[in-house]
């Protein structure tokens, strides 16, 4: 077994350590069991973060057979100076914070008061760089006092907790790369993969999805570029993004309206060593208070886009506010209207994509998730919006997904590219509906693409390359022509095969036809006088 499969193998273990730890206070599967695994794990990511890195700074505290009495040893202004040679993706500790330090008061009376104090003071501590805000300008911290939530024997609960972490150290780890983390936050967050009766995006995005998204966006080497996702969920198509770009080459900004899917994206920021971009992420109703704006108060305009946003929602108690003035230009196709009946069912996800599109600047690039109805509709918003993608030639392909690549919803899925530079036309159509092999994922179906069949969408894609049944590459006028339809099946040409035959052999053939058609005739007939025989039978017993 690898070095890497080995670390994968113990950080997964831990984690359902952790869960056995819940699971015995009666706390497994409880809605906050979530909150204590997550919070838990990131204490402990942090733990050992900042123990690597001091350890790099000071070859004394590297070589010792216990850094933290060395640490604790320290004077007060070396410890600061210490502090202040750490990155900024390292919180800063105190040897009072440390797990070892837990560990060994562990018997002391009121433990889980005091773990709980030393999770919320390093939480204020280092609020500046590692809060998530609100619209309204609240900070929501890394840690709360998370042994509230267990209603009896708080302190055994807490010491189970440090005795679970103290045993294992991610110092081994940090040399390890995307796709080692984005697999151990997948594993870390599985069993809190659901929400609210399906109201809102899925937490984590299909990896496939999320690959093709980002490959198909980033063709070439960027900087210092801004990234942005308006219903961010965990994280999980910015991390791809992020992660094709490159972490120290992009800054990340998110808005999403559930404070769990925040205090998710946070934890997968610092994973992905991407904390520089922590501050950046807003909990809030990006539709109604888009949060990311300018000096002059507009909003801001970013240079990749990825989204996954909720399909229907129902929004009737904002959508009179939305139609206003400042609107106006955001909200270019208008707004649907309000159902009588089933108002979660009102579709949200094109004022997402008008968003979108005010949202990406002059060279901007998107991709985002839609259903594949929204391609095709030949009236209302999705129409308009549609028809703005080509008149203002910022449309770049559409993908076609297989059916069930969400496990959770039967909506067939489509990805839309905007590339505000793509003026010339050019635009790749492709229908991959036919890839893919259907596996039962619980009572769901699920489609799964093999890493051939991803890469063939990438370079296919990339390559602009028109393929069979596959691919088409058309203009502007063409989209116009076909009544602005993004289908690439619509612009397939239809084939069809001829065989030369001689008229001696065209008689031949007909005449076969004819005797075939006459022999069914007949026995046709046997039939109906058999049938009619039973009935009158029938009629008169």
């Amino acid at each position: 077994m690898t070095k890497t499969l080995e670390f994968e193998k113990q950080t997964k273990a831990l984690i359902d350590d952790l869960k056995s730890v819940c699971a015995n206070y009666g706390l497994g599967n409880d809605g906050n069991e979530f909150k204590i695994i997550t919070q838990v794990f990131l204490y402990k990511f942090l733990n050992d973060k900042f123990i690597h890195e001091v350890k790099q700074l000071d070859k004394k505290i590297a070589k010792a057979e216990n850094w933290a009495e060395v640490l604790k040893k320290y004077k007060k202004d070396d410890y600061e100076m210490l502090m202040m040679q750490l990155s900024e993706s390292t919180a800063h500790l105190k040897p009072s914070q440390f797990i070892s330090t837990l560990f060994e008061r562990q018997n002391e009376a009121k433990f889980a008061e005091i773990f709980d104090n030393t999770l919320l003071d390093i939480a204020k501590e280092n609020s500046d760089i590692f809060s998530v805000v609100t619209d309204g300008g609240e900070k929501i911290v890394l840690f709360e006092n998370i042994s509230k939530y267990v209603t009896d024997k708080r302190d055994d609960f807490c010491r189970a907790i440090i005795n679970k972490l103290i045993n294992f150290s991610f110092e081994n780890i940090f040399h390890e790369k995307f796709d080692f983390y984005a697999t151990i936050f997948e594993y870390l967050i599985k069993d809190y993969n659901t929400n609210s009766g399906g109201k809102y995006a899925e937490y984590f995005t299909p990896h496939a999805v999320a690959k093709i998204m980002a490959s198909c966006l980033v063709t070439g080497a960027v900087k210092y570029v801004t990234c942005y996702d308006p219903s961010a969920g965990s994280g999980t198509l910015l991390m791809n993004l992020a992660h094709a770009i490159g972490e120290d080459k992009c800054t990340i900004y998110s808005q999403d309206i559930s404070q769990k899917s925040s205090n998710l994206l946070r934890l997968n920021l610092i994973l992905n060593d991407l904390v520089h971009s922590i501050p950046n992420i807003v909990k809030g109703n990006t539709i109604l208070e888009p949060y990311h704006k300018e000096k002059d108060k507009s909003l801001k305009k970013f240079d990749f886009i990825v989204s996954n946003p909720p399909f229907k929602l129902d929004f009737s108690d904002y959508v009179a506010d939305l139609d206003s003035k400042e609107n106006k230009d955001r909200f270019f196709a208008g707004m649907p209207n309000v159902p009588n009946k089933d108002k979660d069912k009102m579709a949200i996800y094109p004022l997402f994509i008008q968003h979108i599109m005010y949202s990406l600047s002059k060279k901007g690039k998107a991709a985002i998730v839609v259903p594949t109805g929204f391609i095709t509709a030949q009236s209302g918003i999705e129409r308009k919006i549609r028809e703005k993608m080509v008149e203002d030639k910022m449309l770049r392909g559409v993908i076609s997904m297989p059916s069930n690549i969400f496990a959770t919803t039967g909506t067939n899925v489509s990805i839309l590219f905007l590339d505000n530079a793509n003026k010339k036309g050019d635009i790749v159509l492709m229908d991959a509906s036919k890839l893919g092999t259907t596996v039962k994922d619980g009572k769901n179906q699920k489609t799964l693409l093999s890493t051939e069949e991803e890469n063939r969408i990438i370079s296919t894609f990339n390559k602009h390359e028109a393929i069979e049944d596959f691919t088409v590459v058309v203009s502007y006028e063409q989209l116009k022509e076909k009544n602005y339809s993004f289908s690439a099946g619509q612009y397939f040409e239809v084939k069809i095969e001829y065989t030369e035959i001689t008229p001696k052999e065209f008689s031949k053939k007909m005449d076969s036809y004819k005797a075939n058609l006459d022999t069914m005739f007949v026995e046709a007939k046997k039939l109906e006088k058999e049938i009619q025989k039973q009935l009158n039978e029938l009629k008169y017993e």
